[in-house]
């Protein structure tokens, strides 16, 4: 079955099926990023953020693991195929986290949302991937790379922490990768009241064998097609843009990794919202909101386009190969969305 499509199809599918599985984890099993950001910050609940950690520890061990069977070459993937710029994580990861939290969601919660009905989370998607394209590849492309340089740090080595371990000491970088990963999986499991949500457990541990699995399957479809396509995992700011413009231009483009993923996370909330019976419409009734979910989306997409990815693709896929700035990144997400909802809770507070 498989031989009978094409390559940008094959990878279609497998964006496909894993984003049908993070869309469920995120109904079913409520894994959103921000969420995990609000409870921790205001709940008074570590869970769903161990949960979130869970899911980048288990990726980043099944992610070496397949390096170290030759099934991943982390070479290939764009977060270890060139140097790094630290201005760029920083900044970019402030960005996205600010926006993320004056917007309500990040690109994969909004897309979501959007899959449980919730029409203002329509508008997140849109601003959001036009924004991520016009920072990418668009008017303001030439001013990301004059500012923001990707390759301002460069290395002997690949750039990621497992790989400099391994230019240090001889030892073949996915012991550390395998030992690090584990290491933070054995920490993230010690609180007892974490372990009791077997639920959230398992989906974590699903949204990590997800990332790492879209790394081989795509790694096998790049194989046999000599490197005509590339090899993917998830992230969703510039994806989504993809996604719209595939939508006005199919007749033109063809379908990809980012485009099927995409198109499973709605699917998989939609699925998941109604097997627990969530899916309900919902629109924005206060132009004020309306106003600063623009303004958030806008700024996610610039963010996650400096940043090189957004709280999954920075977050769980880069994290997952120990790139050098994915720690950098997500701690930048995590600042900027505490500054962010520290923001809107003291105007809701204060009005």
């Amino acid at each position: 079955m498989w031989n009978g499509l094409g390559d940008a199809y094959l990878v279609a599918c497998i964006g496909l099926l894993g984003g049908i599985v993070l869309g469920l984890a995120s109904r079913i099993g409520r894994f959103c990023t921000l969420g995990a950001i609000e409870d921790m910050l205001y709940g008074g609940s570590d869970h769903r953020m161990r949960m979130w950690l869970l899911a980048a520890a288990s990726a980043m061990v099944l992610s070496f693991v397949l390096i170290a069977a030759g099934f991943v070459n982390p070479a290939e993937t764009i977060y270890l195929d060139g140097g790094w710029n630290p201005v760029a994580s920083v900044a970019g990861g402030l960005l996205f986290g600010y926006g993320m939290a004056i917007a309500g969601n990040c690109a994969f919660g909004a897309l979501a949302r959007l899959g449980g009905g919730d029409l203002r989370s329509f508008v997140i998607v849109l601003v959001l991937g036009i924004s991520a394209l016009v920072t990418l590849s668009g008017p303001l492309a030439h001013v990301r790379l004059w500012l923001f340089p990707p390759d301002l740090v460069q290395t002997d080595s690949l750039p990621g922490y497992a790989h400099l371990l391994a230019s240090a000491t001889g030892i073949a970088a996915p012991v550390f990768g395998i030992a690090i990963g584990l290491a933070c999986m054995a920490a993230i499991l010690a609180s007892p009241g974490f372990r009791r949500q077997r639920g959230m457990v398992v989906w974590g541990l699903l949204v990590g064998a997800t990332v790492a699995g879209a790394l081989a399957g795509t790694q096998w479809v790049a194989d046999r097609s000599l490197g005509a396509v590339p090899v993917e995992t998830f992230t969703f700011a510039a994806p989504i843009g993809e996604t719209v413009l595939f939508a006005m231009t199919a007749s033109g483009g063809t379908v990809s990794f980012g485009i099927g993923a995409v198109a499973g996370v709605w699917l998989g909330a939609f699925l998941g919202s109604l097997l627990r019976g969530l899916f309900r419409w919902e629109a924005c009734e206060d132009p004020r909101e309306l106003r600063r979910q623009i303004l958030g989306a806008g700024l996610m997409g610039v963010g996650a386009a400096i940043a090189m990815g957004c709280t999954i693709g920075q977050g769980v896929s880069a994290l997952a190969l120990l790139s050098y700035g994915a720690p950098l990144t997500l701690i930048a997400i995590v600042l900027g969305a505490a500054l962010g909802l520290r923001q809107l809770i003291q105007g809701f507070a204060s009005a």
